[in-house]
């Protein structure tokens, strides 16, 4: 029995395109000024849409037709000898231009099935594809995803275009094997990366070569993913090795993938996701497009499953614990690269974040923990371990090292001696040739997660060297009982804090157990989060933004901190 359509869903994504398109088909002579080729070719792709769905305020509009023969005309212009688009930051760039023509042959594919009004724009949108095809065959990539988006590219050039050749090179990239884990995360881990190209290029591919494979790597992405959304409605990014490490990442661009699973396999937990992620309404303008390609995205989603409370997953790839109960939802996270690296850097998890809170509507958005040893940055735990059931311990020891004189053999008349990297700084010092003594410094945080919080063992050993925790709440409510120390900063002195929005709670509450008294309000050489060399040799940060409460000292030092949530 088919299932019947989802006539809310099809009308909310029509009106999610139509707030693109309707603007375009009003003035539909009028050419696009630095508009990037990616965007011409989605809103050539959406048009197209809109004039093909009932749905539609545009259904068979002239006007829509006549915006996306002008968007066409400025994307064919934009397309350059090679067949791979001018413009941004990676010149001549295959993966990028595969974007660009994924958008290009879905919109020939809408278009070749509307009729002879649209053999105009057939015809164009299939010269585009057919010269951008020999660069995208032979091209090369730069991240892991790119993989998968040129893969699809091709995928759709030999569905409107059969070519084997195009399907031999796709069996080239996918010979390299789908890089996800054990824990069904990608190698980037990245929530944006897997929700704008790992997973919906995979189900492409997927569809077009009828591997089934491929459609279970998305599945399992998904289901782990399922573990990794917040209450804000957000999916967690702390862990991930890109951009959206350090910046929330909505659940919405999930939505076609967990509605098209639910549908497809039945799963109720899927379909609660697809739900959730368009509770806050769809304004997506590609999914109308998708309803029209993939029809069994417009079917109705099965009955959702129902959330089991409480729950906890730890993700031991990415060392990545997360417990939600009805009170609160607590992360751990302890899978930085940095400490096996030494060093910052685009494509590594750099986030010295390692516990977040969420107790409804406050939310303690950051702990961190800042040391002052050689400039090496903030706490960034090299292990994870989960000793007992809700219990996780963190820890990471670093090293600095003062460097004696080079032994006789090793020495060089003209003083001349290799630029070499030490882990800290570069100098022409030959530091491999050196005896040295080491200097080391262990910070250790132990995590007992609770139904209602979560309370933290941190031990720090070593030298004497100034530390500072540091707990960022969402702004929203104000500290109460902590001292207010200047531009959006308290420090927790003696007693407990609470930070407060509406009827919800985040208590805290420190007992030093050994070592000096924490640091007074009137130490803000203390108080104030360090990010490290890295960042300020190049006068830059990684620093929070909200309100930053602090507790701090001279280690060694042993102390206990108990947070807590409470919920109206």
């Amino acid at each position: 029995m088919t299932t019947p359509l989802d006539h809310e869903f099809v009308r909310a994504a029509a009106g999610a395109a139509d707030r693109q398109a309707a603007p375009l088909a009003a003035a539909p002579d009028e050419e696009p000024t630095g508009v990037p080729h990616r965007a011409l070719a989605r809103r050539v792709k959406t048009l197209i849409a809109a004039y093909r769905s009932p749905d539609s305020a545009l259904y068979g509009s002239g006007q829509a037709l006549a915006a996306a023969t002008t968007q066409l005309r400025a994307l064919r212009a934009a397309q350059t000898a090679t067949g791979l688009f001018a413009g941004g930051d990676n010149v001549q760039s295959p993966p990028d231009s595969g974007f660009t023509v994924n958008d290009v042959c879905d919109a020939h594919v809408l278009a070749a099935g509307a009729g002879p009004e649209l053999r105009d724009v057939t015809d164009t949108l299939a010269e585009i594809a057919r010269a951008a095809s020999g660069s995208l065959l032979t091209g090369g990539v730069h991240t892991p995803n790119h993989r998968w988006e040129l893969c699809a590219a091709l995928a759709r050039l030999h569905r409107s275009f059969p070519d084997d050749r195009l399907l031999d090179r796709i069996e080239q990239w996918l010979a390299e094997g789908v890089d996800i884990d054990a824990e069904g995360l990608y190698s980037e881990r990245s929530a944006n990366y897997a929700a704008h190209v790992s997973n919906p290029s995979l189900l492409l591919l997927a569809d077009v070569l009828g591997r089934a494979d491929l459609l279970d790597a998305v599945e399992r992405n998904l289901a782990t993913t399922l573990d990794l959304i917040r209450p804000d409605g957000t999916v967690e990014t702390v862990h991930s090795r890109r951009q959206d490490q350090s910046r929330p990442f909505p659940l919405a661009p999930y939505l076609p993938h967990y509605r098209l699973l639910a549908i497809r396999t039945g799963r109720g937990d899927f379909s609660r996701a697809a739900r959730l992620a368009a509770a806050g309404g769809i304004d997506d303008p590609d999914l109308l497009a998708e309803t029209l390609l993939t029809p069994d995205l417009a079917r109705v989603l099965p009955a959702p499953a129902a959330e089991t409370l409480p729950r906890e997953r730890y993700l031991t790839t990415a060392r990545l614990a997360a417990r939600a109960s009805a009170t609160a939802h607590t992360v751990v996270y302890g899978g930085s690269d940095v400490p096996e690296h030494r060093r910052i850097r685009s494509g590594l998890a750099c986030n010295p974040t390692f516990l977040r809170l969420f107790a409804g509507d406050a939310v303690l958005d950051a702990v961190r923990l800042s040391r002052g040893f050689f400039d090496l940055g903030p706490f960034r735990a090299a292990e994870m371990q989960r000793p007992a059931a809700h219990r996780y311990r963190l820890t990471e020891t670093l090293t600095a090292a003062y460097y004696q004189p080079l032994p006789t053999d090793r020495r060089r008349d003209d003083g001349v001696y290799r630029l070499g990297d030490e882990g800290r700084f570069s100098a022409a010092m030959a530091f491999s040739d050196r005896p040295r003594d080491e200097v080391s410094h262990t910070t250790s945080v132990e995590v007992n997660l609770r139904e209602d919080g979560a309370d933290l063992h941190i031990g720090i050993s070593g030298p004497r060297v100034p530390w500072a925790l540091e707990l960022t709440f969402r702004p929203g409510g104000e500290p109460e009982g902590a001292v207010p120390i200047g531009d959006g900063r308290w420090c927790l002195t003696a007693g407990p804090m609470t930070y407060r929005v509406g009827g919800d709670e985040i208590s805290v509450e420190a007992v030093v157990e050994a070592g000096e008294p924490p640091a007074g309000p009137d130490r803000s050489d203390v108080l104030r989060y360090d990010p490290g060399q890295d960042h300020t040799v190049v006068g830059g940060t990684d620093a929070t933004t909200g309100n930053r409460v602090y507790l701090g000292g001279h280690g060694p030092q042993t102390l206990t901190v108990a947070l807590r949530a409470r919920r109206s």
